[in-house]
């Protein structure tokens, strides 16, 4: 008998209720697979088929040889956190090393010729190897699957994933790869979804092969391939000698014999798989690639025509633009390397069947609108900035005046009340002065859906826009935007990102892709234009309207969404993390001021705009962040023990 092994593993760009998609990218992946040579085939997770057994929905995995089922491993420990509320639709299944047996469905039965099959909490005994399964969330909880079925000989570990993009995220999936196959030995097979299943999600693949705490094997991590299959070579004998020395208190699984082997007996001179370095992308390619793939999903199934975007010539709708520009980048490139399916998609999209594009520019100004909505408080500075840009990545672009329509409505409303308001700087109260700026942003909203759905119409092609919006991870958090402003959109690529990671990521692209408009838009302090200027320079900055600067803003937010932290709890952690640049007192009013724009605008999260997720300290309130949208403002109890601590202090 052999003893080295290929098997395959994949990611799938798999798509909720897609049935007939679902299963041509399943059965391309097998043919890849086969092809490459492999015995084994592993997919990710509910690629297919969850399973009621007992009238319960359990997330399973089946597994199957020529057309019979083998068994049926149901999820035992759930994702219920962050973006996941797995509890909502599967139950786990609870019975550890228990099996019963599972009655075939009959269309099932007709196709296997089976009646039942083993369901539960068992492994697959093939005449040279062990195999076992974990889904996604157990390879991250303490108390995975793959410890005890190690300690029992498995020797071949496959998990199944859906698991999605987060910024830095990836090196943790690897090192838990790593990490389970160190401690004694093994091989893992780790496959994945890929791409944007209709949700705030983008799945990022990274399949991959580990063995012994080493990857032998990498997929991507981003692709605009709706199928990828990546193959190792690798040998029992590897692990059999890492775990000679290892003493085991197996409890054991239940095996399910199968009349098959995975190695063959003439394999002395079939090469094994040797380590690799796994190559991470910085957090400025993953801003580049995740949420562009993203965009391309959510556009080609839309049947939408394209984009349109509120462009500022500030650093947020700067960045929105540049992840378009990727997102054409990318395309073409898929295109030059042959993929069919990217080709037939952009067709679709453009509206021309012969259309090829010539360059990412040339495609950029066929599925890209982009326009200035300028006011009396717009600087020539950002108009000219935004038409820079715009023409460097080569989108159509369009000016707009918006006063008259500013004009009508204050005109509705002083034809009511007899009263036109001002601007604070003209003598006018806070309250009028916010009142005027939010008919800009809110008019600006207004025009952007209208010029959406009729711009194309007006150049005589058909098909109407999506939307995009521009509101970054931070001002989301203080409710530093107008509701139902331009922030409020069809989809958002950077609601889910920091203003300095994005600065850093508009630093990327000046050089990946030479948009040197963005030097002038990175030099520029980040505004809203919405109050008069001042010898017509600005005089209104972000900063100062919120109070704290974009990288404490960072710091708040990680602390109040990952440590749970309060406000008191917060100035406790920030009188030490920032003691070399605030006193306590001025600590103090950071977090008060904080917390106090928090619950005044927390109501703003429950109509933001659909956004990527991309920071673990993301405020969504659609399901990552769940949270009360009616505060005491006030936080009487915890800002007097904060007071109290300030004044034991000085």
């Amino acid at each position: 008998m052999g003893r080295k092994v290929t098997l395959a593993t994949c990611s799938l760009n798999q798509w909720s209720l897609d049935f007939e998609g679902n299963l041509d990218r399943i059965l391309k992946s097998v043919e890849i697979a086969k092809t490459q040579g492999a015995k084994y085939r592993l997919g990710p997770e509910l690629e297919i088929w969850p399973v009621m057994h007992h009238n319960v929905r359990y997330n399973c995995r089946v597994l199957f040889l020529n057309r019979k089922i083998l068994l049926i491993r149901p999820k035992m420990l759930m994702a219920n956190h962050g973006n996941y509320r797995e509890l909502r639709w599967f139950s786990p299944w609870n019975q550890l090393r228990k099996v019963e047996e599972y009655f075939l469905p009959r269309m099932i039965q007709e196709v296997t010729g089976q009646e039942t099959v083993p369901f539960g909490d068992c492994v697959l005994s093939t005449k040279d190897t062990c195999i076992g399964t974990e889904m996604c969330a157990e390879l991250w909880n303490p108390r995975s699957p793959h410890i005890q079925l190690g300690l029992d000989g498995v020797e071949i570990f496959t998990n199944s994933s859906a698991s999605h993009h987060e910024l830095r995220k990836a090196d943790q999936r690897v090192n838990l790869v790593k990490s389970a196959t160190t401690k004694s030995g093994g091989i893992y097979l780790y496959a994945n979804q890929r791409g944007c299943d209709g949700d705030r999600v983008y799945y990022d693949g990274c399949a991959m092969v580990a063995i012994n705490g080493d990857i032998v094997a990498q997929g991507a991590q981003f692709s605009l391939n709706d199928v990828e299959v990546i193959t190792a070579t690798v040998d029992l004998e590897d692990v059999r000698s890492y775990r000679g020395e290892l003493c085991h208190e197996p409890k054991p699984c239940h095996r399910v014999k199968v009349d098959f082997s995975l190695s063959t007996d003439d394999d002395i001179y079939l090469p094994a798989h040797q380590p690799i370095t796994w190559l991470f992308h910085t957090p400025e390619e993953e801003i580049s690639l995740g949420p562009a793939c993203w965009l391309w999903d959510y556009l080609r199934r839309s049947g939408q025509a394209g984009f349109l975007l509120p462009l500022s010539g500030g650093v947020d709708s700067s960045s929105t633009a540049c992840i378009v520009n990727s997102m054409c980048v990318l395309l073409c490139q898929a295109i030059e390397d042959n993929n069919s399916q990217v080709l037939e998609d952009v067709r679709r999209v453009v509206g021309e069947q012969s259309y090829y594009p010539q360059s990412p520019r040339d495609l950029c100004g066929h599925i890209f609108t982009t326009c200035y909505m300028a006011s009396e408080n717009s600087s020539s500075d950002t108009c000219n900035r935004a038409k820079d840009l715009s023409n460097q990545i080569g989108s159509t672009h369009i000016n707009i005046n918006i006063d008259i329509a500013v004009k009508g409505i204050l005109g509705i409303f002083s034809a009511v009340t007899g009263r036109w308001p001002q601007f604070q700087a003209n003598g006018g109260s806070q309250r009028e002065n916010l009142a005027l700026q939010n008919i800009q942003a809110r008019v600006r909203m207004l025009l952007a859906y209208l010029f959406a759905q009729l711009s194309l119409w007006a150049r005589g092609k058909p098909g109407g826009l999506l939307v995009l919006g521009s509101a970054n991870v931070d001002e989301s958090l203080t409710g530093y935007f107008t509701k139902y402003d331009c922030s409020s959109a069809d989809i958002n690529p950077i609601g889910g990102i920091s203003k300095t990671d994005l600065k850093s990521f508009l630093l990327y692209c000046v050089e990946h892709f030479q948009l040197t408009a963005l030097r002038g838009i990175l030099a520029a302090p980040p505004t809203a234009e919405l109050e008069p200027l001042t010898d017509g320079q600005v005089s209104q900055t972000d900063e100062a309207d919120m109070g704290m600067t974009y990288s404490e803003l960072s710091v708040i937010g990680r602390l109040r969404k990952i440590s749970k932290c309060g406000p008191f709890s917060m100035f406790c952690k920030l009188i030490h993390m920032w003691k070399d640049a605030l006193s306590p007192t001025e600590v103090a009013q950071k977090v008060k001021h904080f917390f106090r724009m928090y619950s005044i605008n927390r109501h703003k999260m429950t109509t933001v705009t659909p956004s990527y997720h991309a920071e673990s300290y993301s405020p969504d309130d659609n399901r990552f962040d769940l949270r009360p949208f009616l505060y005491n403002t006030r936080w009487t109890w915890q800002f007097r023990c904060i007071d109290n601590q300030v004044t034991i202090k000085t």
